[in-house]
């Protein structure tokens, strides 16, 4: 059986193992960036789309899609740390 989902399902966030430096990197509700200003990371700044959570949040397929978001979250976690 195949699931019809919607075009953002899965996309909370932007993926973190792929990224540019000084560069907004922005998922469905959250964003990322990295700033640089040479060696290293200078600052990290995280945000979030209320609206766009407001939307997630009326969405019939919030709790598996964010379950997912999660899943994926941690696995890169996982990855970035070996």
């Amino acid at each position: 059986m195949t699931r019809e989902h919607k075009a953002c399902y899965g996309t909370m966030f932007h993926d973190t193992l792929h990224f540019e430096t000084n560069k907004e990197m922005k998922g469905k509700v959250f964003s990322f960036v990295l700033k640089s200003l040479g060696l290293g990371h200078s600052d990290r700044l995280v945000k979030a789309d209320i609206s766009e959570w407001n939307d997630c949040l009326e969405c019939p397929e919030f709790d598996h899609c964010y379950k997912l978001c999660m899943a994926k979250l941690a696995f890169e976690g996982a990855i970035a740390e070996g």
